[in-house]
């Protein structure tokens, strides 16, 4: 008996920016893509209960290494993007021109599309400020960082960025998976893809467990976008990916002290301005975090002297550009971090520390280093082609996994230009959209 045709062209595991991306340019070409979601798709409510629920969940969202840091992501309809800080940064030109990867026409395109711009001075908190104009004395390239945010819609006095924005400020992967939706894909939540079905060398589909169940959903052709943490998972429960799954983590300490003479603080934007040293690996940024989130790391640096100055503390993140190292299990990461690594982390605090004297801070301390970003574990050259292909036919992933080295830098914006420049390829590859659905569409 022959199989049925499948009702979809194209299956996509995980809708943040790199699978929204991917989605979007394949329904507008008029492809009938499936998004599978593990999480849910909620409106944002901008609160702690619904941001721990999407990325706190231990094994799920959350993860503690093996030195005990923590790395979170967040399970939800357009991922970590809804809860990130909504820093800009364009990807690196040289890193993936050496793998024959040009992301200007993507970069361009989105820069065209997307609120991408240095906040306005009305929107730079208090404490961004004082930390920027300290910073600045003391000779660092300190400037304003460009956010995916609306300012038309941003508020003062506002902290819920990390939370996830509920007035639609900031930018997050469900436009794209609703601009998807909006020209025919379909989006099914709380469906956890566990493995990719492949036929004679081919992949066909995934099985994914929605409810409780296991179930099977077919399509030519299969676009993993489950993130740096998920995809490999999926390939290696598929028999796809053999060995250890070493991946970066980009650690980020926050570094913390007080001042007595500030008004409003507390609440704004965070990361409204930063230095990046790439020479050095590392990134600085203002970082004013909610209170329960800066009370969760006074507490875990043992300074329960300081957990109600919160409004009187300015805080620095320090991230650095990690190597990458450790293995990402079925279900369990594992990662100490090279001497090196703690090297460059050991540097940046000490910049942030001399930054917070000069500002006038006292009781400076620092937390436990969390991981920010995890990916490289499918990287571009090793598992991935240049079009992001891997060795199974119709197979692709499409997140921070794909990333080729040592990254640093807030992913969004350069999986936001994979994502574009694949989806653009599969619309124009033999078979990838149907011919029902390309005569049906507008641009047919």
């Amino acid at each position: 008996m022959s199989t049925p045709p499948s009702p979809f062209d194209v299956i996509v595991a995980g809708t943040g920016p790199g699978g929204a991306s991917v989605a979007r340019e394949l329904a507008r070409a008029g492809a009938r893509v499936l998004m599978l979601e593990a999480g849910g798709d909620a409106p944002l409510a901008g609160t702690l209960a619904q941001m721990a629920g999407m990325a706190a969940v231990p094994g799920k969202g959350a993860f503690l290494h093996r030195d005990l840091s923590l790395l979170v992501r967040a399970l939800t309809t357009g991922g970590t993007s809804t809860i990130n800080f909504a820093t800009a940064a364009p990807p690196p030109a040289a890193m993936f021109a050496a793998h024959g990867i040009d992301l200007a026409p993507a970069l361009a395109a989105w820069r065209a599309e997307l609120p991408m711009a240095p906040l306005p001075d009305s929107l730079v908190g208090p404490m961004a400020a004082r930390i920027m104009d300290a910073a600045q004395a003391a000779g660092f390239p300190w400037r304003k960082l460009d956010k995916m945010i609306r300012p038309a819609a941003c508020r003062t006095g506002c902290w819920r960025c990390v939370y996830g924005c509920p007035f639609g400020a900031k930018w997050s992967a469900r436009e794209l998976v609703d601009d998807a939706r909006a020209h025919g894909a379909q989006l099914r939540t709380g469906a956890r893809v566990t493995r990719v079905l492949v036929d004679g060398g081919r992949a066909v589909g995934v099985e994914a467990v929605v409810d409780g169940r296991t179930e099977t959903f077919r399509a030519g052709r299969v676009v993993l976008a489950a993130g740096g943490i998920g995809s490999p998972r999926i390939l290696r429960a598929s028999n796809l990916l053999a060995g250890p799954v070493p991946f970066f983590s980009d650690p980020v300490v926050a570094v913390m002290g007080t001042i007595d003479n500030i008004e409003g603080g507390g609440a704004e934007v965070p990361m409204a301005a930063g230095a990046m040293l790439p020479d050095a690996g590392i990134s600085l940024a203002d970082l004013t975090l909610p209170r329960p989130m800066y009370q969760a790391f006074a507490a875990q640096a043992g300074r329960v002297d300081r957990l109600l100055a919160h409004a009187r503390t300015l805080t620095i993140m320090v991230k650095i550009r990690d190597e990458i190292r450790g293995d990402v299990g079925p279900r369990w990461v594992d990662k100490t971090l090279h001497p090196r690594d703690r090297d460059r982390l050991d540097e940046g605090i000490g910049i942030a520390r001399d930054i917070l004297a000069r500002a006038g801070a006292r009781h400076v301390f620092a937390s436990h280093h969390f991981a920010a970003h995890p990916g490289g574990t499918a990287p571009i050259g090793r598992t991935v082609d240049a079009d992001l292909r891997t060795a199974t036919r119709g197979l692709y992933v499409c997140d921070a996994s794909v990333i080729p080295e040592p990254w640093g830098l807030p992913p969004t914006l350069t999986l936001l230009c994979l994502g574009w420049r694949l989806g653009r390829m599969l619309a124009r590859a033999p078979g990838a959209v149907s011919a029902d659905a390309q005569a049906a569409s507008p641009s047919a």
